[in-house]
């Protein structure tokens, strides 16, 4: 198998640090780490070109992270409501995506990019889920996914009480007392208008 020789320009997550020089497959060379200015091909005048620019990159770099560090402080207890349809058993029909959360964080405030927002797992049921935003290879913050079916019902489990089936379930055995409890009072004005007449 084939492995394209790099040198890194930031640090990447599970690849390595600013310098490193990394070989890779030549899909995530061409597709991801070139393409967004991760790396660049580890040829001699590329190497050259590195070693004259790294202090203005390790420089330029600090900045950016000293920026994103502020942010994160700014931003480091986000939570954002997205509002999905789902069924009984609170499955979502279709999944949140990274894409969902991105335009949630920015109509929150954060102005971000789906490529910015780290999922562990597709997000496929109500409730709260955490996620990661990378505001720079080295910054990450937390963020709250809370996915509901109304407004209300992210506020209720923002304050932890617990929703989806358990709520079908009471609104069924409401709707069924509420019915039992018509029938009782219909039979017992049966029962009087009988007397009444008798």
């Amino acid at each position: 198998m084939s492995q394209t020789a790099l040198i890194l320009l930031q640090r990447v997550e599970h690849l390595g640090q600013m310098g490193d020089l990394v070989h890779v497959k030549p899909g995530y060379a061409r597709n991801f780490l070139l393409p967004q200015a991760k790396a660049m091909r580890a040829t001699v005048a590329n190497k050259k070109r590195f070693e004259t620019e790294r202090a203005q990159l390790e420089a330029q770099n600090l900045k950016k992270r000293e920026e994103a560090e502020r942010l994160a402080e700014r931003m480091h207890e986000l939570s954002v409501v997205v509002i999905r349809q789902a069924g009984d058993s609170g499955s979502l029909y279709g999944s949140v995506s990274t894409r969902d959360i991105a335009v949630a964080a920015t109509d929150a405030g954060l102005t971000i990019s789906r490529q910015q927002v780290v999922l562990a797992h597709p997000i496929k049921q109500l409730g709260l889920t955490e996620a990661r935003i990378v505001l720079h290879p080295e910054v990450s913050i937390p963020l709250t996914v809370n996915v509901a079916r109304s407004a209300e019902e992210a506020e209720r489990q923002a304050r932890g009480e617990a929703i989806g089936v358990q709520d079908e379930d009471e609104n069924i055995l409401g709707e069924l007392q509420a019915e039992n409890a018509a029938e009782e009072a219909a039979a017992e004005a049966g029962e009087a208008s009988e007397e009444a007449e008798g």
